[in-house]
């Protein structure tokens, strides 16, 4: 039978990811987002990594942790496609440390395409591989409060570990002042920060940590507040910030790199990244100045056109089709 003969089927797809569908993380939401998306024009599934099944496309989370998956499958089918998708572990660490990281650095080589989740995401990488990067901006389902739910406080979703930096969260909470009160929401991944967040809990009442909820109890939890708080180190596009923004919640986020990325870099409620004293500040103005909330609130609603799932959901599967297109005739051509 000649290769145009051969009848079409669906392509293929291994979706690679280092959190199993229970760690309740970025990389897992992420990829069984991205799995909806697929499974109507591929046969698609998610696995914690590649040993020799059957594929013809690769789609791998993170360069470091799914680098043994990446190296088999280049060396195995090389060529196949492989689409990375590169977290903020990867770009502000693995990456971005002088010597590097050599197994983050081979998926680079070996990745047909390269994805960055926010729109300065490619800026830290070299020039070679930004010709093969695109951005694909995370969404999420527009959450709203129910009726009746009380409103009001502010709320920080983010598991306890440094790249969150909890504790200047923490500190910027006690020194805040009567009247305000953020809710932390994550588990303890680290047994230090668990134990210090139990600590200021019992001494300061604007302090209240819940630990780890289900993600729609947390995304109830977001929507009825009056703001997110995020104070991430590192972030490649949080999910938990587009949540808020889906859901009509202004952010108060740290200036780093994922937050602008995401939010745009006029917008008007960011704190220097560590900063505790100027983070309470910020809540205060935040209370006591209607009209500074009003135009968070209205900031991130301008942003918020870019969140919604059909954007992500298109973007998802013409990144398939084009790794699909540089393949060997048989396999069907992406349709939606």
């Amino acid at each position: 039978m000649s290769p145009a003969s051969k009848p079409a089927v669906l392509p293929r797809v291994r979706i690679v990811s280092p959190a199993a569908g229970s760690a309740n993380n970025g990389n897992a939401h992420t990829a069984a987002r991205w799995e909806r998306f697929l499974v109507p024009v591929s046969t698609c599934d998610i696995a914690l990594g590649w040993s020799g099944e059957p594929i013809d496309v690769l789609i791998a989370l993170h360069a470091r942790r799914s680098a043994t998956s990446i190296a088999r499958f280049r060396f195995a089918c090389p060529d196949k496609p492989i689409a990375l998708v590169l977290t903020g572990t990867d770009l502000y660490g693995d990456l971005a440390r002088r010597e590097g990281d050599a197994s983050a650095r081979h998926s680079l080589e070996c990745a047909s395409a390269v994805v960055v989740l926010h729109e300065g995401g490619a800026a830290t990488l070299p020039p070679a591989v930004r010709d093969k990067t695109r951005v694909i901006v995370q969404s999420a389902t527009a959450v709203v409060a129910r009726a009746g739910a009380a409103m009001g406080g502010f709320v920080a979703v983010g598991h306890l570990r440094d790249e969150k930096d909890p504790l200047t969260l923490m500190r910027a909470a006690c020194a805040a002042g009567p009247g305000i009160v953020v809710t932390h929401i994550g588990a303890a991944l680290d047994d230090a920060l668990g134990a210090e967040a139990k600590r200021t809990m019992a001494a300061c009442p604007n302090y209240r940590w819940l630990g780890a909820l289900p993600h729609g109890a947390a995304r109830r939890r977001i929507a009825s507040a009056a703001a997110l708080v995020h104070p991430s180190r590192l972030e490649g596009g949080a999910n938990v910030v587009i949540e808020a923004v889906r859901s009509g919640v202004p952010v108060l986020a740290s200036r780093i790199d994922g937050n602008v990325g995401l939010l745009g870099a006029g917008y008007d409620g960011y704190f220097p990244v560590g900063d505790s004293a100027a983070l309470a500040a910020l809540l205060r103005r935040f209370e006591a100045e209607p009209a500074f909330a009003e135009h968070l609130r209205a900031q991130c609603a301008a942003r918020e056109p870019l969140f919604r799932p059909a954007v992500e959901r298109a973007a998802v599967r013409t990144l398939l089709a084009d790794l699909v297109g540089r393949m060997a005739i048989g396999v069907k051509a992406i349709e939606w």
